[in-house]
């Protein structure tokens, strides 16, 4: 944060007031962002190839991605600038889809869990002497059909805050673990129906299930 903010203020100042003050070949505005970009670049990549947290990738990610190529055309006279210069990716694209492919890897498997453990908790459910929850006035469950959605649907987003290519690949992979999920479900809940006849909330945990399917499509 404290290198980007002070690359971008620097720059603002060479590119509004000391760019003028040089002849035109000096380059005198790319050879700052030079310096600061490689400067930057050799941070980050140092960062990369060190022992990343979840949560450090995604960090660097967003900042390889989004925050440093679009905060630092944020002002107008920095922005044309820049465009002269072409300063390219803070990490080597090699680096970078590594890096991509751990998160991807990293948020599938948090996904496909979450889901995991939700089913979990609502089979559990189903086996208690409770009646499920009503949502606008119907049997439904907010665990499954709400928790679930959401969860995939934060991922999806968090991921298309990266770039739309890391966005795209991570639905293309949630959607290949949504129809596993839901098989699992499918069979849980058929169990449920012939074993739990005798529930004395079976009919309400029924129609609490179905009501889910519309959610769920």
């Amino acid at each position: 944060l404290h290198m980007g903010k002070t690359m971008r203020e620097d720059l603002t100042v060479v590119a509004k007031y000391i760019n003028k003050l040089y002849p035109p070949e000096f380059n005198v505005f790319s050879i700052y962002a030079e310096l600061y970009h490689n400067y930057f670049a050799t941070q980050a990549k140092k960062d990369a190839e060190s022992h990343l947290e979840d949560k450090d990738i995604y960090l660097l990610l967003s900042w390889v991605h989004n925050f440093y190529p679009k905060d630092m055309r944020k002002d107008h006279a920095l922005a044309m600038e820049l465009d002269k210069v072409k300063l390219g990716s803070l990490l080597p694209s090699s680096l970078s889809k590594e890096l991509e492919n751990k998160y991807l890897d990293s948020e599938e498997v948090t996904v496909k869990n979450s889901m995991s453990r939700c089913l979990d908790k609502e089979i559990q459910r189903w086996k208690e002497d409770k009646e499920p929850e009503k949502l606008n006035g119907h049997f439904q469950s907010e665990l499954l059909g709400i928790f679930v959605i959401q969860s995939i649907y934060s991922s999806q987003k968090r991921a298309e805050d990266i770039s739309k290519a890391v966005g795209e690949e991570l639905s293309h992979r949630l959607l290949k673990e949504l129809p596993a999920f839901l098989r699992s479900y499918r069979d849980a809940f058929e169990d449920f129906k012939e074993k739990s006849k005798k529930h004395r909330y079976y009919k309400p945990i029924l129609i609490a299930n179905i009501n889910n399917c519309w959610n769920f499509r």
